[in-house]
């Protein structure tokens, strides 16, 4: 009988920040496990994932570091891919949606629906800064969510209720960019008309069924999945924005598609494509075999993503025609940290490249509390208290504490060699009974994707283990029945050798251990629950502890870590980028004397400045007007950047800056020296 076949994605990651472990629970690291367990059954899998380096919130980032987006992209993927590394993350591809052949897909992708008429292209009202002359993308709005009330929800999403949002649905909306109120003003854009895809969509759902076929199994499919699918339908699907107004992203390849790109949740998913693309023209593969035919493409994510998996890239896909549709998509709720929601804006979080750097020798350790307390169906919590016990508790005092007691008595008692297997008690066989059966419950458990019980099926093994040697005394029953004892050791060390195997997809690299160890190796899951791995003469070896105890020192440093980084709620942009000294002492910042000011014609947030610096009179574009008259500002001292390159602003050169701060209320005030200083003073 042949095997399934699979693609499987998990969520790319935005390159505008690090990891941390509410993102590893709820995407990366069951979508490894799931993984490894399929290559060890046998399964042709890809495993796909890259950077996702486009969209506003790449550009927001950028300008809050006073850097590129090329450059925010370039220094986020390398974090994120080192941390996957050294996290032992499975990838088979992990690419990025930077790369050209990205570029090349999602644009061949757009042209193909393009003209299959599969867009309309409309006139819109969207939200415009006049400050900034630009049109605004959903991530540079923000306002109060319309359903939650929170006061800081973006204008594609709600991160704190994740509701799904338009710009215009948020209440008291103002731009990212000035602080202030946008206005609208009319633009053209390329729409998907989601409402053709209705009826289609409710049957492949809820029904699992695509063109009269049985195409999934819906009970396999997560409540809260088929639930905020529905209710998206049931709402009725509107017309959704293909295309944004930006000049970051990919650009859109036809004709009026000038000035604009596309949009991310367009480009993104494509970019599970473009990656599988790679990997096939690196390995000597066919993409198509990835993406065509009969194989099941599986999308791990977190629950903020639902729509965009299983509404809207399905619809893309079928349009395009020929292309697979997920066959599930395992979305997981939300890990919250320490009686908080992780944020990365008050730095309220746990960084996975942290944790990797602190605790190199701890990986297995996260990867097992983390995997416990997967928010598979709903909240889920991290603390460092539930960290200590877990590990003391299940990985010492259970796995750890049953495999050093089979490997230690089995040096003591037979300089490391494999005892005979002797008669069988029926206590004996009920253990060995027991033994094979937990390989396939985990089997049926993975397979449903309930990753999480399936964890805990492996660490029954060895708790039946533990249990056993408990049970049996071999070190009080060596001095009166040695030959009993034999076949005790003989059980103990099959059940390890079925641990090394079990274990693989979860703790990898404790299996990788425990092989060694035994001198045993096998990676398919069929040689799981088997009795006689270990031929009787077969020579094992010493074992570090695996799993040593977690001290509350430990425990405090991590929580006054947490605490002492955490930031306080502020209405002010956080520290930007560490920069360097060398970097400093290229500006050239110096007091100024306001000669002369007028109104620019057609821009009432404009003031054209006659400034001197004491090298030179100089003009400067300065966007106070709504803050100063020109009056007002004649004659103030204020403080110039001299060596900002020159900007023409509405027809005029402006060559210069200057410099104001503002308050949590958006109002301006110049720096000036308190003391009556002439133009031309450096400022250091």
């Amino acid at each position: 009988m042949s095997k399934e076949k699979y693609t499987v994605t998990a969520a790319l990651p935005y390159a505008n920040g690090p990891l941390h472990l509410g993102h590893i629970a709820g995407v990366y690291l069951p979508g490894d496990i799931f993984t490894r367990f399929l290559r060890m059954n046998g399964h042709d899998v890809a495993f796909v994932c890259g950077s996702d380096e486009h969209g506003a919130a790449i550009t927001l980032r950028a300008k809050k570091e006073g850097i590129t987006p090329q450059e925010i992209v370039d220094k986020y993927d390398g974090i994120i891919r080192k941390a996957f590394k050294d996290f032992d993350i499975s990838f088979d591809v992990f690419h990025r949606t930077s790369e050209q052949l990205h570029h090349e897909t999602a644009q061949d992708f757009f042209k193909v629906l393009e003209e299959k008429n599969e867009f309309t292209k409309e006139l819109s009202e969207q939200y415009y800064d006049e400050e900034y002359d630009q049109f605004l993308a959903d991530r540079y709005i923000s306002g109060t969510c319309p359903n939650c009330s929170y006061d800081a929800a973006y204008g594609d999403q709600c991160e704190k209720c994740g509701s799904t949002l338009s710009p215009t649905e948020l209440i008291n909306p103002v731009s990212t960019l000035s602080g202030k109120a946008p206005i609208m003003r009319t633009t053209s854009h390329w729409y998907l008309p989601m409402e053709r895809h209705e009826e289609w969509l409710t049957e492949w759902i809820q029904e699992g069924k695509l063109d009269g076929k049985q195409q999934h199994d819906p009970s396999k499919w997560r409540n809260q999945v088929i639930g905020q699918c529905m209710s998206w339908i049931n709402a009725g699907l509107r017309p959704r924005a293909m295309t944004r107004d930006l000049n970051w992203g990919v650009k859109v390849p036809v004709e009026g598609g000038d000035g604009k790109v596309l949009y991310v949740w367009l480009d993104a998913p494509i970019g599970y494509i473009s990656a599988t693309k790679q990997w096939a023209a690196d390995n000597g593969k066919d993409w198509k075999d990835y993406w065509t035919g009969d194989r099941k493409l599986v999308h791990f994510i977190g629950k903020d993503n639902i729509v965009f998996h299983a509404i809207i890239f399905p619809i893309l896909l079928k349009a395009h025609e020929g292309l697979i549709l997920p066959d599930n998509v395992p979305a997981y709720e939300f890990l919250n940290l320490e009686g908080d929601k992780f944020s990365t804006s008050r730095n309220w979080a746990v960084w996975l490249h942290e944790y990797i750097e602190a605790h190199p020798d701890r990986i297995d350790e996260l990867k097992y509390v983390l995997s416990s307390i997967a928010p598979e169906t709903k909240d889920s919590e991290f603390t460092w208290k539930e960290y200590q016990s877990r590990v003391n508790n299940e990985l010492a005092d259970i796995l750890g504490n049953f495999v050093n007691r089979a490997l230690v008595l089995t040096q003591k008692y037979y300089e490391g060699k494999t005892p005979a297997l002797g008669e069988l008690s029926d206590y004996d066989k009920k253990v060995i009974s027991q033994m094979e059966a937990i390989p396939e419950k985990i089997s049926k458990l993975v397979y449903a994707y309930k990753l999480r019980e399936a964890q805990a099926e492996a660490m029954n093994l060895a708790r039946l283990g533990n249990k056993y040697l408990a049970d049996t005394e071999p070190w009080k029953l060596v001095k009166t029945d040695p030959v009993r004892v034999e076949t005790i050791m003989n059980i103990a060390l099959q059940i390890t050798a079925n641990l090394s195997v079990v274990l693989q997809p979860f703790l990898p690299a404790t299996a990788k251990k425990l092989g060694e160890a035994l001198n045993f190796k096998k990676d398919d899951w069929s040689s799981g629950g088997k009795l006689g791995h270990l031929s009787e003469g077969h020579v094992t070896v010493k074992l570090a502890i695996l799993f040593p105890k977690v001290e509350d020192s430990f425990i405090e440093a991590e929580v006054a870590k947490l605490e002492a980084t955490k930031m306080v709620e502020t209405t002010f942009d956080p520290q930007k980028e560490e920069t360097n000294f060398d970097d400093f002492m290229k500006m050239d910042i110096r007091i100024g004397t306001v000669l002369g000011a007028e109104k620019m014609e057609k821009a009432d947030k404009l003031l054209k400045l006659l400034v001197d610096t004491g090298l030179d009179k100089r003009t400067i574009v300065s966007g106070i007007a709504k803050h100063y008259t020109p009056e007002e500002v004649i004659g103030k001292k204020v403080t110039v950047l001299m060596n900002l390159a020159p900007r023409k602003i509405r027809g005029v050169e402006s060559q210069g800056m200057i410099l104001m701060a503002e308050n949590g209320d958006n109002e301006l005030s110049f720096v000036s020296p308190e003391k009556d200083f002439e133009a031309g003073s450096g400022i250091h």
